[in-house]
């Protein structure tokens, strides 16, 4: 893998790093033969229509994270490039346009869910699905909770999970943790989720590298994706 500093370094004492390798956590899972793509919410709700700085972005979007949003969106283009090459399923996970009866407990705890415009629920363009994708509206955090996602990966017959996306505390966490739990092999780009807060960004990263899946550099993703056979 390539040298790089970690996106938790500074924050993540050299003595809890340690503490968690001398536990036996964080060894690597791989991959399989069989990768899936997940690209969880990205839509304009949550990286605005232009690259904007997260105080301006929420001006258009109260749910936005702004630059960082599209500097993964940057990142997940080759990424999706390569699984169009090798014609591997690609799964959108996305959150559909709520209506007064539907925001459930979410709605309850942060409001300005039910006040987004219809266009931020439209996929990003430069990484919009194409016909033969599969598209999931889900409710919840969790792509696997109560969707069909995991008849769909079955269906694909995946084994792998690459997962990019927003937010990575919220919906790219659960997201893994339940993939993790169906026993898929689970790897995250780091450069291609992404959240409105640094710390919170860093910290899930760091705890899902250890515990649920592999974490690198979005470089190192594409190299071990083409070194599948």
């Amino acid at each position: 893998m390539s040298a790089q500093k970690r996106p938790w370094d500074g924050l993540i004492s050299a003595d809890d790093q340690k503490a968690y390798r001398a536990a036996g956590f964080g060894r690597p899972s791989g991959m399989g033969k069989r990768p899936a793509l997940l690209i969880i919410d990205v839509q304009y709700r949550t990286v605005g229509t232009t690259p904007m700085p997260f105080w301006e972005a929420i001006k258009e979007f109260p749910t936005s994270c702004g630059d960082v949003g599209w500097n993964a969106v940057r990142n997940i283009v080759p990424l999706l490039a390569e699984f169009r090459r090798r014609k591997w399923p690609v799964m959108y996970p996305h959150v559909a346009p709520k209506v007064a009866t539907e925001g459930g407990r979410l709605a309850e705890k942060v409001p300005a869910i039910m006040n987004i415009a219809a266009k931020g629920y439209k996929f990003v363009k430069e990484i919009a699905p194409e016909p033969g994708d599969v598209l999931l509206p889900k409710k919840h955090p969790s792509a696997f909770f109560a969707t069909a996602l995991a008849s769909h990966l079955i269906d694909a017959g995946a084994d792998t999970l690459i997962v990019a996306g927003c937010t990575t505390s919220g919906c790219v966490r659960g997201s893994v943790v339940d993939g993790f739990s169906y026993n898929f092999r689970v790897t995250i780009p780091e450069e291609c989720v992404y959240d409105r807060g640094a710390v919170s960004h860093a910290v899930n990263l760091f705890d899902m590298s250890e515990k649920y899946a592999d974490v690198m550099p979005v470089a190192d993703v594409i190299e071990k994706l083409k070194a599948i056979p």
